[in-house]
């Protein structure tokens, strides 16, 4: 079993930043890989970012390339989504997930075992 707690979401205006956070429990953090997922009314949960048990691998959608960062810290048993430059079309739900199967960053919400409770971004034009 893990457990997975969500925090740092918020409202904020286009062009600002939020960071948030996931608190894992329950397994070696070190031992799986980690994604970030995010829903918005009515369409469908989609990857945002996930990143490898080492950290050294990771993945985004194209939509947050070059604006969101993921990072882990494996002695903290947290992982981290920083996001710049925030978009109204960002606005959503916020998830994190523990893909327990694997030590590779992979991006199908399927593959993942675990997931938080979620934390609302709101971002404002």
């Amino acid at each position: 079993q893990v457990q997975l707690v969500e925090s740092g979401g918020g409202l904020v205006q286009a062009g600002g930043s939020l960071r948030l956070s996931c608190a894992a429990s329950g397994r070696t953090f070190s031992s799986y890989a980690m994604g970030w997922f995010r829903q918005a009314p009515g369409k469908e949960r989609e990857v945002v970012a996930s990143i490898g048990w080492t950290g050294g691998t990771t993945l985004y959608a194209d939509s947050v390339k070059g604006r969101f960062t993921i990072s882990r810290d494996n002695p903290k048993n947290t992982v981290y989504l920083q996001m710049n430059s925030l978009k109204p079309e960002d606005t959503a739900v916020y998830y994190c997930a523990a893909d327990i199967g694997s030590r590779w960053a992979r991006k199908t919400a399927r593959e993942y075992d675990y997931w938080g409770q979620g934390t609302q971004v709101t971002v404002s034009s």
